[in-house]
């Protein structure tokens, strides 16, 4: 028996599953195929969600760690209890890929449960414990991405892991070497440095978190071995060998010595790759390097079959694997197909937060990007440690920069480092979808005393005439 739909969505991450929850708001019968026991995909499961749990246990163990300084006596020196800790986490997630369920009930979603694989451009089969055929009018693969290994680096899943291990330790290891500064990278080493461990982070590229602008990279560099996170940039691991006790890491550092670095653990944070094995070779599906190649309105090459997610490509363009974004393109699919007007998404405008310590929150266009546009670039910075409310939040590191054009003042983009950052940069989202001007920041009037004080001050200082500083 074929089961028919309006709408087959294959996988229930963050861009799945609210592609399924708009499909079904417009009246789409609705199908979602997921192979895991549960919904919500890495990211709610393995990635965003429980990873930041454990940094927030990390900032708790901060403030208290810290307790003398607010005038708080405590008994005995803080600890951490990492059994208590994963309890905490496992309840958070449980509960959140409940309510994911019930949301499906609520909408009339089905989850068919099993192993997606394409048939055509209309059918899907799905092996699991109860084999089936589904068809459907849109077909929408959403299927993710994995933790990617590092040549010459065998992952064991015991002592070298990925993240997917990292989220579930149970003892916290007294040294962990940690191979990329991506977002995984230091949010891992922020959380394993709070927690006791001795961290060093190698990365191939000349900077931690390559991505971001230039300033905010060296700042957080500057904070990490300011909290004795061993930084290695410019570092090409070539060679990890497990023993029954430790890992032996070799690497070529920047200045051409080759070092042995040993470590309890190491942590594989080299980037993650598609999940498209087993999709279906019967349909010929454009891919780039195992990504769906998808146009700007997220259509395959294949009619009728639409791709999201951690999963696409998108031509002349890099794609952000973020959940935020994943959601979004959900949304714009779900609409698109049941005969809404959409128009593209606007991935400049996308924000990306980093939720190490300090954290750290950016959209738009880096000062260095910027430039290489032909932009005449203005620039305003200003540090949270002028703030009241960071001095009596006791978290003053890092500034808020504003990248904008002198010709229309137009704001390009907003890098930030620091305490709530990863809040703060809602404002600065929002900016840049309207095109807003740096003027029109300056007589946004901005509550004292807040962090976002920093925001509206760094406006200022992009006109040369920041009030605090």
């Amino acid at each position: 028996m074929v089961r028919d739909y309006d709408v087959v969505v294959i996988g229930s991450g963050t861009g799945g599953y609210v592609a399924a929850i708009r499909s079904a708001q417009l009246g789409l019968r609705t199908a979602v195929v997921e192979r895991q026991p549960v919904l919500g995909g890495t990211c709610l499961n393995w990635g965003c969600i429980p990873t930041k749990a454990l940094l927030e246990h990390a900032h708790a163990l901060k403030i208290v760690q810290q307790a003398r300084e607010w005038g708080i006596t405590i008994g005995q020196a803080a600890t951490i209890d990492m059994h208590q800790v994963q309890a905490r986490k496992d309840r958070i997630v449980r509960g959140l890929t409940r309510g994911i369920e019930f949301l499906f009930k609520k909408n009339k979603i089905d989850w068919i449960k099993g192993s997606g694989r394409l048939l055509d451009n209309r059918r899907v089969e799905v092996t699991g414990d109860q084999n089936q055929e589904l068809q459907g009018r849109e077909i929408i693969v959403a299927t993710g991405s994995t933790p990617r290994g590092l040549p010459g680096v065998t992952i064991d899943r015991a002592r070298i892991i990925t993240s997917d291990e990292a989220i579930n330790l149970r003892e916290v290891p007294s040294s962990i070497a940690i191979l990329g500064s991506g977002a995984v990278g230091v949010e891992f080493a922020s959380i394993f440095r709070r927690f006791g461990s001795e961290v060093t982070v190698l990365e191939l590229l000349p900077r931690l978190l390559p991505i971001e602008d230039e300033a905010i990279s060296a700042e957080l560099e500057k904070s990490f071995r300011k909290q004795g996170i061993a930084v290695h940039t410019g570092a090409r691991v070539s060679r990890a060998t497990a023993g029954a006790d430790n890992v032996t890491l070799e690497a070529e550092l920047a200045d051409g010595r080759t070092e042995r670095i040993q470590a309890d653990m190491v942590l594989v944070a080299t980037g993650r790759g598609p999940v498209t094995a087993g999709l279906g070779e019967e349909v010929p599906l454009q891919l780039d390097k195992g990504y769906v190649k998808v146009d700007d309105l997220l259509r395959t090459s294949v009619p009728g079959i639409s791709s999201i997610g951690d999963v696409i490509a998108i031509p002349s363009r890099p794609h952000p694997q973020l959940a935020h974004v994943s959601s979004a393109e959900g949304i714009l699919v779900a609409e698109r197909v049941a005969g809404r007007d959409v128009k593209p998404l606007n991935y400049d405008h996308a924000p990306a937060c980093t939720y190490c310590d300090p954290e750290i929150g950016s959209v738009g266009l880096t000062e260095r990007r910027a430039e290489e546009l032909g932009h005449d670039v203005r620039v305003g910075v200003f540090p949270f440690g002028v703030l009241g409310r960071a001095k009596i939040a006791n978290e003053s590191e890092g500034f808020v920069k504003i990248v904008a054009e002198k010709k229309y003042d137009e704001i390009l983009g907003v890098h930030m480092i620091g305490p709530r950052a990863t809040e703060l940069v809602a404002e600065a989202t929002v900016a840049l979808r309207l095109e807003c001007t740096v003027e029109a920041l300056i007589r946004t009037i901005h509550a004292h005393p807040t962090m976002s004080e920093a925001v509206g001050e760094a406006a200022h200082a992009a006109h040369g005439a920041a009030i605090h500083l």
